[in-house]
């Protein structure tokens, strides 16, 4: 039996998120990372240990995530040399940080010469909702996007191997646009929350988890499965999901978007 330790680490909201897996092989044996066996692995709670920081760090995320992974360390024990991974919620999110977190991943893992694990945060969403409640196997993932905006992607999860699929890819769109899955699903997320009877998705709900947010805890849980299945990438090479390409208009677009609106209402 051989064990895997995982760090996990998001700032992609206004919480500072790590926590640290521990996880044994299944009983059935250890097979190398990437084998068809290792991707349907899951640990059991006798057979893995989490240690946790979650805490909400408003726009200084960056000045408590260091210190925050040493801290769950030397909770569980252990030194940054005992890590088989570092995974990170690579977005969607916030800009600041979802560099916050890449940066750090990068640097820790290429230090150590460990792969990389990222994770959509959208994903985090669902894998939240699936441990919550194991019903949830069908899962739409709405965040508050800002500027009028939801970030959204839908996944199943599927039994046979133990992991999500993408149904629809994480995408950015208004309120109204979200695309509600055709059988029973969970809507994972604070969009409901954020948008109301805007976003038409959560009337058709069956269950909507306003707590299923990204979370350090989830995200290890998903990243464990990535990581045992070969779905890393070198430290070098790991990057964020911004989705929205941009935050602010120049000068000229705003100036042509007031020039618009103003023919539009003559």
């Amino acid at each position: 039996m051989t064990e895997t330790v995982l760090l996990a680490i998001d700032t992609s909201t206004e919480f500072c998120s790590v926590a640290l897996l521990r996880a044994a092989a299944s009983a059935g044996g250890a097979s190398a990372p990437g084998s068809a066996s290792d991707a349907a692995e899951e640990p059991s709670p006798s057979s893995s240990r989490v240690w946790v920081r979650h805490e909400a760090t408003g726009a200084v995320s960056s000045t408590r995530l260091l210190p925050a992974i040493g801290e769950v360390l030397a909770e569980a024990g252990l030194t940054l040399a005992d890590c088989d991974a570092i995974a990170f919620g690579a977005g969607p999110g916030s800009f600041t940080g979802l560099r916050t977190a890449t940066g750090v991943a990068q640097g820790l893992a290429f230090g150590l010469d460990i792969p990389v694990v990222p994770v959509s945060t959208l994903l985090v969403c669902a894998e939240s909702a699936r441990l919550r409640d194991a019903s949830a196997t069908r899962v739409l993932a709405a965040l508050d996007a800002r500027m009028d905006e939801a970030y959204w992607a839908d996944y199943a999860w599927d039994a046979a191997t133990g992991d999500w699929t993408t149904v629809h890819a994480a995408s950015l769109d208004a309120p109204e646009a979200v695309v509600a899955p055709d059988t029973p699903f969970t809507l994972a997320g604070n969009a409901a929350a954020a948008f109301g009877t805007r976003l038409s998705a959560a009337a058709v709900a069956r269950v909507i988890d306003a707590e299923a947010l990204p979370h350090a805890v989830p995200l290890a849980h998903a990243a464990l499965r990535a990581f045992r299945a070969g779905r890393t990438v070198p430290a070098d090479q790991a990057a964020p999901e911004y989705i929205r390409n941009k935050v602010a208009q120049t000068t000229a677009e705003r100036l042509a978007a007031k020039s618009a609106a103003s023919g539009e209402g003559r």
